[in-house]
């Protein structure tokens, strides 16, 4: 014991150097980092030209949507595109995307799309796109309320929701509280729906959420989420890159949905798994949304990796169309 006190005591002004380097990096780095507006926001207008510049040349490989929508609601104001298609006067989808992407993410799957249901796309409120955040987005249920007053607010009595990734949680989100006009929802590799995000994506993502680091930290975290996929060309790849550089997010972070939640919906689910997606355990994911949807449907895709949009837009759209038909029958 003396030998460790006598080692510990010639040792502790390296001790307390140690812990004045730890404690001046956090105080830098809160600094740094603090924002004290309460809502999302772009940093400065400069950036915020970057992203809508990104954002305008991301959205020229969409078709040119039909109606262009703002609406309002308590948290903030919501953008949404309208895109006429198959079959008018059935209920249409509306597509919800990734964090820190929009609308233009949707572009390899519109083609597919329009040929099964007319399409609402929406930019989520508090991310980088149109959508302006204007009331702070705080617990799971201030998360469906704003989506909630989107989709009582649009002409449709029902309403498909199709998410992916984040998008996937913020559809299940809504019918787990306020189902209400939900039809049925399909979601793409949802996370925090069936699954616990892996410990690799939590590491990974948070030097690529800082935003004076560089842009090649960014896009070698959209490249490893799409399996090492090139990205730096990729019109949605640079919009989402520009987003997470130029806006600060104030959002609580999704609430991972309990099987409990889950075994209460009473909505036609369809849940389409990337079995190759490094954002959790695929395997686990789907033999959880087996169990505890019980109007559900799951499939696998075995090589999709977390980008499963762009990589398989007309088995999608085949799937979706499938599930459409068997939701009507059954209704």
């Amino acid at each position: 014991m003396r030998k460790i006190l006598s080692w510990l005591r010639s040792h502790r002004r390296w001790f307390l150097t140690g812990a004045a380097i730890v404690a001046g990096i956090t105080m830098l780095a809160t600094i740094a980092l603090r924002q004290p507006s309460p809502v999302g926001h772009f940093t400065s207008a400069q950036g915020q030209d970057r992203y809508l510049a990104a954002y305008d040349r991301a959205m020229d490989e969409m078709p040119d949507p039909d109606r262009t929508l703002d609406i309002r609601t308590s948290y903030g104001v919501v953008r949404l595109y309208h895109f006429a298609g198959a079959d008018p006067g059935a209920p249409p989808l509306l597509l919800l995307p990734g964090t820190s992407s929009g609308s233009p993410v949707w572009a390899d799957n519109m083609p597919s799309l329009l040929r099964v249901r007319s399409v609402y796309t929406v930019d989520l409120l508090g991310e980088p796109g149109l959508s302006i955040q204007q009331r702070p987005i705080s617990s799971p249920r201030d998360h469906a309320r704003w989506l909630h007053e989107v989709v009582v607010n649009l002409p449709e009595e029902r309403v498909y929701l199709l998410g992916l990734s984040i998008g996937g949680w913020t559809a299940m989100n809504l019918t787990v509280h306020q189902p209400e006009k939900v039809a049925g929802v399909i979601v793409l590799d949802p996370v925090m729906v069936f699954a616990n995000l892996a410990p690799e994506a939590i590491i990974r993502s948070i030097p690529a959420s800082v935003r004076w680091l560089p842009k090649s930290w960014r896009d070698s975290f959209a490249s490893w989420t799409a399996n090492d996929a090139p990205v730096e060309d990729v019109p949605v790849a640079r919009m989402i890159e520009a987003g997470m550089q130029t806006y600060a997010m104030k959002l609580s972070a999704p609430t991972r949905l309990t099987e409990q939640q889950l075994e209460k919906l009473q909505t036609p689910t369809l849940a389409l798994i990337a079995g190759k997606s490094r954002m959790h355990d695929a395997a686990s994911a789907a033999e959880v949304a087996r169990r505890a949807l019980p109007h559900g449907t799951v499939k696998v895709y075995p090589e999709a990796s977390h980008a499963i949009n762009g990589e398989h837009p007309d088995q999608i759209a085949s799937d979706v169309a499938t599930f459409l038909g068997d939701a009507a029958g059954a209704a």
